[in-house]
């Protein structure tokens, strides 16, 4: 059983606005305990060469300094994140089976949300004709569907899937773990979306209990704190934020994209990386992704 006690929200919203000094003590205690659990030569931080990723590294080699680290270049990252990792010491690299080209091709596209493409995907091709009744509208309590706004893309003449992050970032993560027999400490955080919140919730830090047990230290932390940490301990980190990008993720998801504001990631991403931004457009067929979208939106357009 996990060694926190049960968190709601109450306990959550009070731990959010904790001073950071007393958040370190608390990720210090939960890596800690999870190094206890397994041992250190059975743990690895998960490192993205983003900022929460840096700063949860940082405070587990303060710790433990001969931590492993793992990071799994998915060929999506942006160059500077992965000059940034090559500056790092004792981190393993992992990669995907498939390319992200390949994938598409098999599998399909990863457009509007993990979740709607999923359901998409599930209503284009499952035989259940159940299935399929439950994704066009909902369970009994009319959850599980896709939204009506997106209905349309179920004739689109392209493949959507919601695979692209299982087949480039966790099943190699699996794989590693499995042949390393070692056991995951991620940078995460409750306040980035209302999934990972839940999560917490239910879980705490430490989810001894899961059928894969996952150490999230950084759970109560908020975006500032990062900043305030990498700040205090002047720690480096990459350039990539100096550059005007705030997430630095996989550089070609178009999840969410229809939601960006001005300049949008692929404005960006034109801006920064033109040949990377091509490479998208014509390479990988996005820009007719996004036309089509923009052609049958009624309301929302998609930007690139």
């Amino acid at each position: 059983m996990s060694k926190e006690q049960v968190i709601n929200k109450e306990m959550a919203d009070f731990m959010f606005e904790l001073p950071l000094e007393v958040k370190i003590a608390k990720t210090e205690q939960r890596i800690i305990e999870w190094v206890e659990e397994y041992g250190e030569s059975g743990v690895y931080v998960a490192f993205s060469g983003g900022k929460d990723s840096t700063v949860l590294l940082h405070i587990a080699r303060s710790l433990y300094p001969n931590i492993k680290g793992m990071f799994c270049n998915t060929g999506l990252e942006f160059p500077e994140i992965v000059q940034f990792v090559n500056t790092i010491e004792n981190i393993d690299v992992v990669k995907p089976k498939m390319t992200f080209k390949q994938v598409l091709e098999k599998y399909g596209y990863p457009i509007i949300s993990k979740e709607q493409s999923q359901y998409i995907n599930q209503y284009r091709t499952h035989k259940s004709e159940k299935t399929k009744h439950t994704r066009w509208f909902g369970n009994k309590w009319g959850q599980g569907k896709i939204s009506e706004k997106w209905k349309f893309v179920t004739e689109a003449p392209f493949m959507v899937s919601d695979q692209c992050c299982n087949i480039m970032k966790k099943n190699p993560s699996k794989q590693y773990e499995k042949e390393n027999k070692v056991h995951p400490i991620l940078g995460t955080m409750a306040s980035e979306s209302s999934q990972r919140r839940v999560y917490w919730y239910k879980n705490g830090c430490n989810g001894f209990d899961l059928k894969r047990p996952t150490s999230k230290p950084l759970s109560f932390w908020k975006e500032e704190d990062i900043w305030a940490y990498i700040k205090k301990f002047d720690i480096p980190y990459s350039k990539i934020y100096d550059m005007g990008y705030e997430r630095t993720g996989c550089m070609f998801c178009m999840y969410g994209c229809h939601k960006d504001a001005s300049p949008t990631r692929f404005e960006m991403i034109n801006k920064t990386h033109p040949k990377i931004y091509d490479y998208c457009m014509e390479k990988l067929g996005l820009r007719k992704i996004f036309e089509w979208m923009n052609e049958h939106m009624t309301k929302d357009n998609i930007k690139y």
